[in-house]
């Protein structure tokens, strides 16, 4: 079965001042058990402190974004490779607000995923739809379709992390109901046993649509929710410890 991963994604927040967070985070976390893993994705500012922070506890680093290429002529981008070199595990890639505000494509999406995988560390895929998309009833269509077209060729069920995020619920504080999201997480594991067989079930789905302290324990209950991508209650300590005390 899959594990439970409970991760963090500050976005375009924090400054060396906010580590404070990470320090408090790092050390709520129990050593690994309940299959349950706790991780923040920080900006890139902050990865190689946070990870020297979180080094000693079982809080796991990540980045937020990646190139696909190993090195080059990018400016201002970041690779898979400089992500691992400075201490992360995990990087999201194919978050909406990538595809939406830099025009990453589920191709793009496809090869940032096959970087990560390069660097050894796991990517977490998202897709999600927006409201127009789920008010014209196409919302199972629209992510299973995103979901086939952003997986990196080759990789295998044991180093994937897919995150559905519906777009509109995205710090918003609309939150899809039990029904929607049981619904669209068991379309997301039928796509995935589609590619990989039995091996599906160990990709742990996230939930990413403004999952907090109230709401967790509803959404982790069910069936192929295997943890959450958690935005603005990653923030604080108290909020993100809560949402893994509930995992």
């Amino acid at each position: 079965m899959a594990r439970t991963l409970i991760a963090g994604n500050w976005k375009m927040n924090g400054l060396r001042s906010s580590l404070v967070e990470i320090v408090a985070i790092a050390g709520g976390v129990t050593p690994a058990r309940e299959n349950v893993e706790a991780l923040i994705c920080v900006p890139a500012t902050l990865l190689m402190q946070a990870a020297d922070q979180a080094r000693e506890s079982d809080l796991k680093i990540g980045g937020e974004t990646c190139h696909a290429n190993e090195s080059g002529a990018h400016t201002g981008d970041v690779s898979a490779e400089m992500l691992a070199d400075a201490g992360a595990s995990y990087v999201i890639v194919g978050h909406s607000e990538r595809r939406a505000d830099h025009g990453e494509t589920s191709e793009v999406v496809a090869a940032q995923a096959a970087a990560a995988l390069r660097a050894g560390i796991t990517p977490i895929i998202c897709v999600g739809e927006t409201a127009a998309e789920r008010d014209s009833g196409k919302a199972i269509e629209v992510v299973t379709s995103m979901l086939r077209e952003s997986l990196p060729t080759g990789a295998g069920a044991d180093s994937l992390v897919i995150a559905y995020e519906p777009v509109w619920a995205i710090g918003t504080g609309n939150v899809a109901t039990v029904e929607a999201v049981d619904e669209m997480h068991n379309a997301l594991r039928e796509s995935l046993s589609d590619v990989f067989g039995a091996d599906a079930d160990l990709i742990p789905i996230l939930y990413g649509g403004s999952m907090k302290p109230g709401n967790a324990a509803d959404l982790l209950a069910v069936k192929n929710v295997n943890g959450g991508l958690i935005g603005g209650a990653s923030l604080k300590a108290a909020d993100f410890l809560a949402i893994y005390a509930a995992a």
